[in-house]
């Protein structure tokens, strides 16, 4: 009897070990965000140079701490991951399109891309632990307004990489992704090449209808697969602009469908 239950408690163990470890991590990433605009960012400012100088700085920082944050969600146990194709992130003018299963994602990429520029959801601007870094690093608020699509525009028209993830939320658990119009039209006028990352997460954790301690039964793993460029410009010859922006929408979403259901198909 003694052997039968061994392997159960074993489990309940390891769950109960990741629950303890995915709510450190989150305790730390608050408190992570505190200190950076609290401590970090103000002595960060004291730095001579240029506000464009300030805010890669800042953005630096928060990438290397998205980074450190990945690394010890790993080493505790709550997560594996796998990433496939990271060295071609970070080109100038870049768009980088992603599917959005799970909260993290966004730390993923900002953590792999080093002083990208990326469009996050408004409310991180009222939030106290998230307001200070997303102010500091110039990130571009995802408010459906035409200034968001022309500073998302002008961004990359500056050379800079831009992350944005065009379902605007986290993708439903079981559906495929939905993607608004607005990021392929900001593709159109502003990116040299848009380059998408394909992200899987399996079992489905941290959706939208999750909380984070609703933890799965076993541990987490994240596959993020960077594919091969697109140019923009080549949709942008197929007539006029909300004509592109459809067909161009429309290969995306063709795109990142097959892409998921491959992974869903190889999946054991």
């Amino acid at each position: 009897m003694e052997l039968a239950t061994q392997p159960l408690s074993k489990a309940r163990d390891a769950r109960l070990w990741r629950l303890l470890a995915t709510a450190t991590s989150f305790a730390l990433f608050g408190l992570g965000g505190l200190c950076l605009r609290l401590v970090i960012f103000p002595l960060l400012a004291l730095i001579p140079g240029s506000a464009t100088a300030h805010r890669q700085r800042a953005r630096g920082m928060v990438s290397r701490l998205f980074w450190l944050f990945i690394r010890f969600m790993a080493r505790t146990g709550v997560l594996t991951y796998h990433i496939e194709g990271a060295e071609r992130l970070g080109r100038p003018g870049q768009m980088i399109i992603a599917n959005h299963p799970s909260l993290i994602d966004v730390v993923f990429l900002i953590g792999l891309v080093r002083e990208a520029n990326c469009v996050v959801k408004q409310s991180l601007w009222q939030n106290p632990c998230t307001r200070g870094p997303v102010r500091a690093t110039g990130y571009i608020s995802n408010d459906g307004s035409m200034e968001m699509l022309d500073t998302a525009v002008h961004a990359l028209e500056q050379g800079q990489t831009l992350i944005i993830f065009p379902e605007g939320t986290r993708t439903q658990p079981g559906q495929p992704p939905c993607f608004h119009r607005g990021a392929a039209a900001i593709a159109l006028r502003g990116a040299q090449v848009i380059t998408p990352v394909t992200i899987r997460v399996s079992p489905t954790t941290l959706t939208k209808a999750e909380p984070w301690y609703r933890i799965p039964a076993q541990r987490v793993h994240f596959s993020l697969r960077v594919g091969a460029d697109i140019d923009p410009q080549a949709f942008a010859a197929k007539g006029p602009a909300p004509k592109a922006s459809r067909a161009l929408n429309d290969h995306l979403h063709h795109y990142f469908n097959k892409e998921l259901a491959s992974d869903e198909r190889s999946a054991p």
